[in-house]
């Protein structure tokens, strides 16, 4: 009962002008609480409450007979509707009897049960007696239970058809495999394709014997249910993917067969699929004491595809290039649905998740997740071929480059490629001894190089991915020497006048070598492996680059007036501003900004707020600020606070490694 009703009852007994029953309620203080006084139940109370008509003074009034009040029977814990039919009234007559107590008269309805008090409460409030109810002895009852019959006679016995039950894990096949042997297409109408009811289904094999099949459901949430399923059956065939394996319920359901101690045969379902695998079947099954006949057991394992040819039909899964539909709807040719369409029929099909491409060829599968793999295993297939082709395009480039290098060399072809790395060093020594001036100013920016490895083979290898460098407009890197053998005082001469940095590949360095290299301030790099080694290099390659700078902006406020303060003997000019955007911090970089024009960029000398010199201003408040400069500011002029962020750069020189 909601307080809507709980209202309309109580207004209907107030309004009431029955007399009769306004009379019959007087005992009761209802009105107490329930509103302010009213003057016209006053009125009716005095009028009930009058002197019977013919009656005048000097006539002997007659006395009425006292009334026997109705008794009551009462017993523990009565509902409402009980108590109500044990005095012979109506719901709301009770309810209204329970005004101005303590029950919560919101939630009373019928089948509510009242506590002792209230139950007495209400027989007394409407005038009657209560006695407590007799309880009546029960007579002892005939037992009417059934009970199992006697065994028959062996001899009076007939034939039956056997009860076979399938059950594995769900999503293995269960209902599709049982449907190639009645004919029919249940698993197609299954809620989300799995079994949720114990299925009983008579198939009629071609000899004319019968045998009844129990289908049970495979998911988790149906324990029970293979449970009854084991208990009421001859034989339990047990399906197992042969993609998927021993699964949770499947254990299960040999626990149920042993415990109802049923045979088991072992179907081992989805034997066409390119993931199938049987034979790891068997041996998963061999743990939970189900032994194949090939492993010396008596327990036969059936290999079996549940598959029938495929055709479209409404609810099933379609893949078509880089999408999939969940079939809805099928139209013909005329517009009119159908609810399948077999080979060579033209049909419109409604439920793709993106429209395919004309000419894409539509194949189904057997589940939603089953389809997305498919999708995301094309889109990747796609991914790949269009990198394929960007590495081949690269190649290209990478041919002409290698091409135009030739054509550069071609005048130190006849040379071997030590003479010809010797005739390199030479002219690039003669070059930067002429130009020391450039040398020191590029230092920065250049790194020079002196290769050393164990063998000739080593070294040429390292210079050959040298020459595919080709980032020197981020930073110069020119191999000034190179030779085979440990680090001698030689190299370590070479690479304090060049400035360079000796890099060696398998090769040693003397204790007494090491400590010349750390007195003079030489970097020595030794490596025992190639790619290590280039790493190591474009990562000396990357620490040579300047960082890259980013603007962050903190704060953005508006000159909102200028005046001029004295500061000891000189006038600064002032600029009150209000904070839009972050905050002001005056440790930052600032910058007015005048329309698009930048007037100013610098620090500032003073941040106020009112009178209080403060280290930040928020959005919203009012400051006042002087700059490091002698500008004139402007209302509108915009004033930004900004801080420099320094990145590391990366060299873009890609070795392929």
């Amino acid at each position: 009962m909601n307080r809507a009703t709980s209202l309309v009852r109580r207004l209907r007994l107030i309004t009431h002008t029955d007399p009769t029953l306004v009379a019959n309620y007087i005992p009761f203080p209802i009105f107490a609480s329930a509103c302010t006084p009213a003057p016209p139940l006053t009125c009716h109370h005095a009028r009930c409450l009058a002197t019977k008509q013919g009656k005048g003074p000097g006539k002997v009034q007659k006395v009425k007979p006292k009334q026997e009040k109705q008794e009551v029977e009462i017993m523990q814990r009565m509902t409402v509707s009980a108590l109500a039919q044990a005095m012979n009234k109506d719901f709301d007559h009770v309810f209204e009897a329970l005004l101005n107590t303590s029950v919560d008269l919101d939630s009373i309805e019928p089948h509510s049960v009242l506590e002792e008090q209230w139950i007495k409460e209400v027989v007394k409030r409407s005038g009657m007696k209560y006695k407590w109810a007799k309880l009546v002895e029960s007579k002892e009852r005939v037992n009417k239970d059934t009970q199992r019959r006697a065994p028959p006679d062996p001899a009076v016995l007939v034939s039956r058809p056997p009860v076979v039950t399938i059950m594995g894990h769900v999503d293995h096949g269960k209902t599709t495999l049982l449907d190639s042997l009645r004919k029919s297409q249940v698993a197609a109408g299954e809620a989300g394709g799995i079994t949720q009811h114990i299925g009983a289904f008579l198939v009629q094999l071609p000899s004319g014997e019968k045998i009844t099949f129990l289908d049970t459901p495979g998911h988790a949430a149906f324990s029970a249910m293979r449970a009854r399923g084991a208990l009421a059956t001859d034989i339990v065939i047990l399906v197992v993917a042969a993609d998927d394996g021993v699964m949770k319920q499947t254990i299960e359901s040999i626990l149920h067969a042993k415990k109802a101690q049923v045979p088991i045969i072992v179907a081992v379902n989805k034997c066409d699929k390119h993931q199938a695998d049987p034979a790891r079947v068997k041996q998963e099954l061999l743990s939970h004491d189900v032994v194949c006949e090939e492993y010396g057991g008596e327990v036969q394992a059936i290999h079996v595809s549940a598959l029938k040819s495929r055709h479209a039909k409404k609810g099933c899964t379609l893949v078509a290039g880089k999408t999939w539909a969940k079939v809805r709807f099928l139209f013909d040719e005329n517009n009119c649905t159908v609810k399948e369409a077999g080979p060579s029929t033209a049909v419109e099909i409604v439920g793709w998740k993106e429209l395919p491409s004309a000419g894409e060829e539509i194949l189904e599968v057997e589940s939603e997740k089953r389809a997305r793999e498919v999708v995301d295993w094309r889109c990747y297939q796609e991914e790949q071929d269009k990198l394929k082709e960007d590495m081949q395009a690269i190649e290209v480039k990478q041919r002409e480059h290698q091409e135009s290098y030739k054509k550069e060399r071609e005048p130190l072809a006849h040379l071997s490629w030590r003479q010809r790395k010797s005739a390199l060093y030479k002219a690039n020594k003669k070059l930067m001894a002429m130009r020391p001036s450039e040398k020191l100013e590029s230092q920065e920016l250049s790194l020079p190089l002196i290769v050393k490895g164990d063998v000739d083979g080593s070294v040429e290898a390292i210079l050959n991915i040298l020459e595919s460098y080709d980032a020197h407009d981020q930073c110069q890197m020119e191999v000034v020497h190179f030779g085979i053998g440990d680090v001698s005082e030689n190299d370590l001469n070479l690479a304090e006048t060049f400035s360079g940095t000796i890099y060696g590949f398998n090769v040693g360095v003397d204790k007494s070598i090491q400590q010349m290299a750390t007195k003079k301030g030489i970097i020595l790099k030794m490596h025992k492996v190639i790619y290590k080694l280039i790493d190591d290099l474009k990562d000396e390659l990357s620490r040579k680059l300047p960082p890259s700078v980013k603007e962050n902006v903190i704060g953005e406020a508006s000159v909102l007036a200028m005046f001029d303060v004295t500061v000891g003997k000189k006038k600064v000019s002032v600029a009150g501003c209000r904070v839009q955007k972050g905050q002001l911090d005056r440790k930052m970089k600032f910058r007015l900004v005048r329309g698009r024009d930048v007037i100013w960029e610098g620090s500032l000398t003073a941040l106020k707020h009112h009178k209080d010199d403060v280290q930040v201003v928020k959005t919203g408040m009012e400051c006042g600020l002087s700059v490091d400069q002698d500008i004139e500011f402007r209302p509108g002029d915009e004033m930004v606070c900004y801080e420099d962020t320094e990145t590391r750069q990366t060299i873009s020189w890609d070795p392929g490694f």
